[in-house]
């Protein structure tokens, strides 16, 4: 089931759409709102994963709250369901998987739906991956964990997750949480074997066993643990130039 979000300063239009998506028995209704600034608190929380976005809101225009959803991990799929066509080509720049157009059409809703769904599929399915990246430099990184130097060999650290302004290293044998930021640390790691691939994760990529495409043009990378990090969109060219696919 898909967990869908609608965005209309008009109750009509909300109505006839939940009334058409209902009906496909494809959808699972997780909220409404008429406004972009209600939108934009509730959709973060309940985290779904198609939104329904009307462009030309009271106020306000969906396009900004679509920007705004760009920056979630992951992010929602976008369908502008506007009374209004010229908006179309803004729309597909802010990778809207699709623009429909009122009155809404049950067939063409379902057409949206099932469009949304194949595209699940495909980024749904497991690409087995097995690199063949060398690291040239086998050196150690010195972190502080409670008020004690703690030397860290490069080898051994799987992924580094920043949480609350603290960083976790996850190494092959312990977690350690250090209060250094990130951005610091990445300075100090070999860039031949470590990379960012999302705002709060840099993995060692020796350690990659498969790339997993995920929704929305992302991807979770899945470590020899069985861990998984999560590629952004943001960052997903670099990882492609980083591998070499």
């Amino acid at each position: 089931m898909l967990k869908v979000y609608i965005v209309d300063d008009e109750p009509f239009a909300r109505d006839e759409l939940k009334y058409l998506l209902s009906r496909s028995k494809q959808v699972n209704i997780l909220g409404e709102s008429s406004s972009v600034r209600s939108a934009a608190k509730e959709i973060p929380e309940l985290m779904p994963d198609l939104v329904f976005l009307d462009i030309e809101l009271a106020g306000d225009s969906g396009l900004n709250l679509a920007k705004q959803l760009e920056s979630l991990e992951p992010s929602p799929a976008i369908v502008f369901a506007t009374a209004y066509d010229e908006y179309a080509v803004r729309a597909f720049d802010l990778n809207a998987v699709d623009y429909v157009l009122k009155p809404f059409d049950e067939e063409r809703i379902q057409k949206t739906l099932d469009k949304v769904k194949k595209i699940r599929e495909i980024e749904n399915k497991t690409i087995p991956f097995h690199p063949s990246i060398k690291n040239d430099r086998n050196g150690k990184i010195a972190v502080s964990v409670d008020e004690r130097i703690v030397l860290i060999s490069l080898t051994d650290i799987l992924y580094l997750e920043s949480f609350e302004g603290k960083t976790t290293i996850k190494a092959v044998k312990q977690e350690y949480t250090v209060s250094d930021a990130l951005v610091l640390l990445e300075k100090k790691l070999s860039h031949n074997q470590f990379l960012r691939v999302h705002r709060s994760y840099i993995v060692n990529m020796d350690y990659i066993a498969e790339i997993e495409p995920w929704f929305n043009s992302t991807y979770n990378l899945i470590l020899k643990d069985g861990s998984k990090v999560p590629v952004s969109r943001t960052y997903v060219k670099d990882m492609k130039n980083f591998l070499g696919i």
